[in-house]
This record gives structure tokens, sequence and C-alpha cells, in this order.
């Protein structure tokens, strides 16, 4: 595959990972909930394995020096094709570079930062990728949502340095702004206040699509995980949130929904 053909749009939610404590048991976790398999990838940062459903990579998992103690969460990264050129649009629109730009083996260029109300992200500027990462199957993410306290400011922010166009997602919500790039939506803002889990603040939410969300969540707390909301039907389907052992929540939604 060439790389022409597996070029994502810049500001394209391509890829999310996790570090965590237990690289082993969050393995088990994942593969009990959505079948993953894994196999070795980049080290830079530590012991990192990719996530495979269906011989095609939909994630990645990483470990934090026992030193760390950062709050566990699902990272997205963002497509860009030039992650040097994005830093710098990073720091001239209010955010923070925390890592990088620097070299993932032989597959890219990526770096770590945050927005200015403090949400982690991650870029990605894709070098060779000889297996596209699968969206939408089972098991694999589905979406992308910023969780965060005022989508209005922060919006600018995305939009000066992707090229986002932002629009309401709903009329009668005007808590959800829908992210989109050449008139396709790709990810989106909401708004939720005060609602923010008082042990962090705004952040980047990964939806996965499972067969049965009732039944992915069962496999959720029987693995040792939590239920942030219960199933419930919604304007995109029903769906549920969730958390693993270590606490990174994440969103399971109906697969034929999106």
């Amino acid at each position: 595959m060439t790389e022409a053909a597996t070029r994502r749009t810049p500001g394209t939610p391509c890829w999310t990972s996790l570090m965590v404590h237990g690289l082993a048991a969050t393995q088990d976790f994942y593969h009990a909930v959505f079948g993953w398999e894994f196999t070795p990838g980049p080290q830079q940062l530590g012991a990192y394995v990719r996530a495979v459903q269906g011989g095609r990579p939909v994630a990645g998992l990483g470990e934090l020096p026992p030193e760390r103690h950062l709050p566990v969460a699902w990272m997205t990264y963002l497509a860009s094709d030039d992650a040097d050129e994005t830093a710098e649009m990073i720091r001239a629109c209010g955010g923070t570079v925390a890592v990088g730009p620097l070299d993932a083996d032989e597959a890219g260029r990526m770096l770590l930062a945050a927005d200015p109300e403090g949400a982690v992200f991650g870029v990605w500027q894709e070098v060779h990728q000889p297996e596209t990462p699968a969206t939408g199957a089972p098991g694999a993410p589905v979406w992308h949502e910023l969780m965060t306290r005022s989508a209005a400011g922060v919006a600018t922010f995305y939009q000066m340095v992707f090229g986002y166009q932002p629009e309401p997602a709903d009329p009668a919500d005007s808590r959800c702004r829908t992210l989109r790039l050449d008139g396709r939506p790709v990810c989106a803002i909401r708004s939720v206040g005060g609602a923010l889990p008082r042990d962090r603040g705004p952040h980047w939410m990964t939806h996965f699509a499972v067969t049965d969300v009732d039944e992915a969540v069962r496999r959720v707390t029987a693995s040792g995980g939590q239920v942030v909301r219960p199933p419930s039907e919604g304007t995109a389907g029903r769906s549920a949130t969730v958390t693993d052992p270590e606490g990174a929540a994440f969103t399971v939604v109906r697969a034929a929904n999106r």
C-alpha cells in the first residue's frame, strides 16, 4: 500500500492509544471485552503493543514507568502532514507541546500536546503505514469527542490548528459541535460544564464499536471495569460509558449506528 493510499486529511482522528501501569493485565481486560490480540509496537516511550482486530491494528497500549503517576486515559491522535509545523501552530494558538515531535521507528513522527483547556491529545505524521488501522468494525474506534467545559473557546483553537469547520451537531442541542473537514464530520466537541469528573479535566473520549452494547458492558464489569453511564438510547444509537480497571474511560456504541 502506498503512502498516498493511506494518507489521512490533517485533523482527522487517525489513532488512539492508552498508557497504563499494568500492561499485561490491561491486555487481558481488552482481550476479554473486545477480543483484541496484540503485536509489538514502537518502543521509544517504553513497552508498547498494538491491539489487532481481524488482522488490522485498532489501538495502542503502552506501559508507564513505575515512577510516573499520571492519570490513565485514552488519547486521540490527530493526523498531520508536518508534526513540527503543527507543534508550532499549537504553541502559537495557546496550546502546550509536552512531548516531541519525535520519530516513532520508521512509521512516522508524533507529539503529545494539550489544548488551552488542558485536554491532552496526540499528533501523528504518517511516514510509512503498511496497513491502514481498522475503523468502524466491532472492537475498533468509531468516533472521537472532546469533553470540555465550554466548546466555544476551545473550538477556535482546533479550528486554527487543524482547519476544522465547526457547526452545531443538533439545532436543539447547543452543547455539541461537530468538527468537519471538507464537509465531512470527523469528530466533535461537547460542552459538559461542571459535569466533568472531579479527578479529570477536559479530555478526549474514544468511542469503540460493538455488536451488543449491553453484552460489552457485562464483559467490562466481569473483567474488573466500572460503569459510568449505563446503556441507553441516544441520537447516535445505543451506547454506554465505562472504565477499565485502571480508570481509563471509553464509550461503547452499537456498530451499525455509524
